[in-house]
């Protein structure tokens, strides 16, 4: 995959990083497959769709939100807090990020559809790539 990346080295770290534990016998893409209805296989490509996002996160100047398959990723992970706050943000990233949901309303849903709208743009510009369609689903 060619990449345009803002930041090649913070991507690399951040593609390396590991959510499944090798002596875990439930690990991390199980739980994830389990708790959606997912094939592994899914589990394991918005967990790598995940991934794109946090970097995103990272060299967006701009507020950008995930896809829903992402956002259970996310949500997962944040249950494993010393993996997300400790092995990812603080010791992978170097910064904290925050999850904000929605508080709902039509001013939110035009907020995070601008949002998500972003989120397509920058993906397209650093990955060199339109996101999956089974992963990111159209916003409008």
């Amino acid at each position: 995959m060619k990449h345009k990346m803002v930041d090649k080295t913070l991507w690399l770290q951040i593609e390396k990083f590991q959510l499944d534990e090798n002596d875990s016998a439930f690990t991390f893409s199980k739980r994830l497959s389990r708790d959606n209805n997912w094939t592994i296989n899914f589990a394991k490509k918005a967990i790598q769709e995940y991934k794109k996002f946090i970097y995103l996160c990272c060299v967006s100047n701009e507020p950008i939100t995930p896809s829903d398959s992402v956002d259970q990723v996310w949500h997962l992970h944040l249950t494993y807090t010393k993996s997300y706050w400790i092995d990812l943000c603080k010791n992978t990233i170097g910064q904290e990020i925050h999850h904000n949901p929605t508080k709902g309303g039509n001013t939110e849903k035009t907020k995070f559809k601008n949002c998500y709208d972003l989120t397509f743009d920058i993906y397209k510009k650093e990955f060199n790539e339109v996101p999956p369609k089974d992963i990111w689903l159209n916003s409008s």
